[in-house]
């Protein structure tokens, strides 16, 4: 994994599979910054391996999508306001080149060797529950219900398919374990004993209106929300705040709603707009053992045709 980049005025403290974290070079303890600076790297992952050649423009592209549903689930798709980490107003405004940006007075903070893929955020007492909400039955969940009838332990009526619509959404939560472990599925019950019955409630309720509000918007565009993950934090006076990324197709699935409908096999119907081409390829092409091999240039540019045709869609007028 290529070394994180030197910022001017930030100081590097973490790197993830896809994201680099900063806070100001001031700072005299990561935990106690008020801002930080999240920078979308260009790199993909697949079965817990980052991958090499990264996708290009894949960081600015990330990033411009959730600074988009950022503003929408701030009240731009006429919803109550959902609070978001970015340190100012969520309203995007044009940048350089026409890529969107948050608000003119952060901008002059996001030094220019990162311009239009890294956000300015506020720091938040993060919770240790990734929420999950599932639409339709695919990925792990259709490998669960096949052997047990179920997702997650949520029974499901019988006869579903491969890509088939849920009765209604689930909401799947998942303990978000140490640094260099797996994430754990995990019980709304033992949600419940993570940050308490109060604050359990009001995750799963506010991600399936976060989820029922961007399916409705990705249906007006052609598109089905399958499914996604959000992270939620803490803000100094306790609000609960939408963080990290959100919507993206990194963190989401997506189809296109004509193939799903017409399709007659589950590839034809759940063809996505992420990396599954990548992982379809490793799939074939590598059995997991040692270092993976590098992407073949085709599959590099198949990659980034979707991630850009997904911006494209969903953000047309």
């Amino acid at each position: 994994m290529a070394h994180p980049l030197d910022l001017p005025g930030w100081r590097h403290v973490y790197s993830g599979k896809v994201r680099d974290l900063y806070v100001p070079a001031d700072a005299q303890e990561p935990g106690g910054a008020e801002r930080m600076l999240v920078v979308a790297s260009d790199r993909v992952s697949a079965f817990d391996h980052v991958l090499e050649p990264g996708i290009p423009g894949k960081g600015v592209l990330l990033t411009t999508l959730s600074l988009w549903w950022f503003d929408r689930l701030a009240g731009g798709d006429g919803g109550r306001g959902i609070p978001n980490h970015l340190a100012a107003s969520a309203i995007l405004t044009d940048g350089p080149d026409g890529v969107p940006g948050t608000a003119d007075d952060l901008r002059a903070l996001i030094p220019a060797e990162v311009a239009g893929r890294a956000m300015v955020v506020r720091n938040l007492e993060m919770l240790p529950v990734e929420c999950v909400v599932r639409g339709y039955l695919t990925g792990s969940g259709w490998a669960e219900y096949q052997a047990q009838g179920t997702v997650c332990g949520i029974p499901l009526p019988e006869g579903l398919g491969d890509g088939d619509r849920l009765p209604e959404p689930l909401f799947t939560p998942a303990y978000k374990a140490p640094m260099g472990e797996h994430d754990e599925n995990i019980s709304f019950e033992q949600t419940v004993e993570l940050v308490g019955a109060e604050r359990a409630a009001q995750l799963r309720d506010l991600s399936l209106e976060i989820y029922a509000r961007a399916a409705r918007t990705a249906e007006a565009h052609g598109l089905i929300l399958a499914d996604t993950k959000f992270e939620f934090g803490l803000d100094d006076a306790g609000v609960l705040t939408l963080a990290d990324e959100v919507l993206t197709s990194d963190s989401s699935r997506y189809w296109d709603a004509e193939a799903w409908h017409s399709g007659t096999t589950p590839a034809e119907r759940m063809a996505s707009f992420d990396k599954q081409i990548v992982r379809n390829w490793l799939a074939a092409n590598w059995d997991k053992t040692g270092t993976p091999p590098a992407l073949p240039a085709d599959i590099v540019a198949q990659t980034a045709d979707r991630y850009r045709e997904l911006l494209e869609r969903l953000t047309a007028p």
